[in-house]
């Protein structure tokens, strides 16, 4: 990267040499498990100075007042060895895990998007589509969301690079946790199949399900990963996860997964099946190579306050043919049993699916960002400059008819 310095500025206190500021904006705690791969990365290379900060986070209180949890997360970060600033200028590369709610807080940088987590819900596109003057690096997992993102015509001034999925790069090197560690660190047989149920906030199938999921999983070992969300009372009532709090109580076979472990990387490596609704995990459980459960909610939940979608995609048609489709809580147990026997027209749906939605399933997405943006640094002309940006009216999402990838039978 011998151009560096045509965009790079900042000496570092080694006399002479140069040093490129990086910023990881973890909006919310849960975005760690999309950054933290890149962060390895980039903690490698001497040439950069690393900062974190995080901005948004907070929990709902009385369901009136919301609570920051900026100081706590903070405080969490510096005890793991993260150097924490206020500042958020300054830096030449900006990486964040989703849009961020005031771009010219940042100065003129290489404002960077690696998500963390879009699945089939639109929030993204919609989220896009209200800045549309705000200069993104977006890096995405493969053609399915890059040919998405245009199709919905929300790329405005950004521009998408197709690197693959960090969040991922962890579970495929050998030297990732074994199923049988993961699994006796939470107290479960490894020798029983295991269920994942992650549901997500909203739309959510937890007003659904409830309690049912501890009795269709008996005879397997059940993880609960909720939400961030489902925890904090902000975005979604606290009752989402003190009915499980006091579920598993009741059990030796489920585990419910506390709010501040945020990753949920190693219990979709430890599952055998997962059950969501919406999910970006379901998304994500496709690249395993292993059959998911979707609980389809009816459309009148499917939608906004507003009556735009919450989704990009029919979800009774997402993945149709690899993964199984339910639409009542009596029907888990047997899904469960169908799920986990092989089917091998299944699963070469699932593989054509996995080829089309991934690229670069290999452990090395991380990497290739890092390459990729330092390309942008040689080439300039990248920076999102705030200065340049003048503010639009945010229009109204539609969801873009037809689909665009089609895997057939």
């Amino acid at each position: 990267m011998a151009g560096v310095g045509h965009t790079a500025n900042h000496l570092s206190s080694r006399e002479g040499e140069w040093v490129i500021k990086l910023l990881f904006e973890v909006g919310h705690l849960y975005h760690r498990a999309a950054l933290d791969p890149l962060y390895h990365v980039f903690r490698q290379d001497p040439r950069y100075e690393i900062e974190f900060s995080c901005s948004y986070d907070a929990e709902g209180r009385l369901g009136v007042f919301n609570r920051s949890l900026r100081h706590e997360l903070e405080a969490r970060f510096r005890d793991e060895g993260l150097t924490v600033t206020k500042d958020t200028r300054g830096f030449d590369v900006v990486i964040v895990g989703d849009t961020v709610r005031d771009p010219q807080r940042y100065g003129s940088t290489l404002l960077c998007l690696v998500n963390h987590g879009t699945g089939f819900k639109n929030i993204l596109y919609r989220n896009l589509q209200a800045q549309p003057h705000t200069r993104y690096q977006v890096f995405v997992e493969g053609d399915y969301r890059a040919h998405n993102i245009r199709r919905a015509g929300v790329e405005g001034r950004s521009t998408i690079h197709k690197v693959g999925l960090p969040k991922l790069d962890p579970l495929f090197r050998a030297d990732y946790l074994t199923r049988t560690q993961i699994l006796c660190r939470l107290g479960l047989d490894p020798e029983r199949p295991t269920v994942l149920f992650a549901p997500t906030y909203k739309p959510t199938c937890i007003d659904r399900v409830r309690e049912s999921i501890i009795e269709a999983t008996r005879g397997y070992n059940l993880i609960i990963k909720l939400h961030q969300y489902s925890w904090r009372g902000k975005y979604a009532p606290h009752w989402h996860h003190t009915i499980y709090e006091r579920a598993v109580i009741q059990t030796s076979h489920a585990v419910l997964i506390p709010v501040d472990d945020y990753n949920i990387l190693p219990y979709m490596h430890a599952a055998d099946t997962l059950l969501s609704e919406a999910s970006s995990t379901i998304f994500d459980f496709l690249a395993l190579d292993k059959t998911g459960i979707i609980f389809v909610l009816p459309d009148e939940v499917l939608r906004h306050h507003n009556g735009e979608p919450l989704l990009s995609e029919d979800p009774q048609q997402f993945l149709s043919g690899a993964f199984l489709h339910i639409h009542h809580p009596d029907q888990i147990r047997d899904a469960i049993a169908a799920a986990l026997t092989p089917d091998p027209e299944r699963r070469r749906m699932a593989l054509q699916y996995r080829d089309a939605y991934f690229y670069g399933l290999d452990g090395q997405s991380a990497l290739r960002t890092k390459a990729k943006i330092e390309r942008l640094l040689d080439e300039g002309g990248h920076l999102n400059d705030p200065q340049e940006r003048p503010w639009l009216r945010r229009r109204k999402w539609a969801r873009p008819s037809g689909t665009y990838i089609t895997v057939r039978p």
